[in-house]
């Protein structure tokens, strides 16, 4: 434990780089887990919210490394607002995710509504066996009453927290001569 505890204290912004990288690779890992492995399809809005982690956590890597090595301290500010930014924006499409599993209000028409173009009679066979509709307003999985998108919520949030905190630490850096 001492070893952490070092590394927290000598350099606050690696730390938080390492904390959004290893926290966002393990939610990358578990997505797949789910769609792969246990075979649950993401829907259309289960897409939109992992665009945050593919841009986030290769951003981290990056931050963790440049905070290792010495990086200006405009870049560290920069990635970690980026990453901020993106998990605050991740957090609310998670959250607006999660009302339209409670039904608290409607989803996008392409995964929650009505199929109203399916077309001619002949051609109503062969659309029914080709098409897989995988719906936002059902969730596929629920721990302890929450869905993977209001997992998602959370994680989005604490890795928002995480980068705020990396923010905080890259401005404490003296500044570049």
């Amino acid at each position: 434990m001492t070893e952490r505890q070092t590394l927290l204290r000598k350099d606050p912004a690696a730390a938080a780089a390492a904390v959004v990288f290893a926290v966002g690779l393990a939610t990358m890992g578990g997505f797949f887990f789910f769609e792969y492995v246990l075979g649950y399809p993401p829907c259309p809005l289960c897409l939109d919210q992992r665009m945050a982690f593919y841009v986030s956590v290769p951003l981290a890597a990056l931050l963790w490394l440049g905070a290792s090595h010495g990086a200006a301290r405009k870049v560290l500010l920069l990635g970690f607002g980026a990453i901020a930014a993106l998990m605050l924006w991740n957090t609310g499409l998670s959250a607006y995710h999660a009302g339209v599993e409670w039904k608290f209000w409607a989803g996008p028409a392409d995964c929650s509504g009505p199929l109203n173009s399916l077309g001619s009679v002949g051609g109503l066979m062969e659309k029914l066996q080709s098409i897989r509709v995988v719906r936002c307003d059902e969730a596929a999985w629920r721990l302890f009453g929450l869905s993977l998108a209001g997992y998602d919520v959370l994680v989005s949030l604490v890795l928002a927290a995480v980068a705020g905190l990396g923010v905080k630490a890259a401005w404490a850096r003296p500044a570049e001569e």
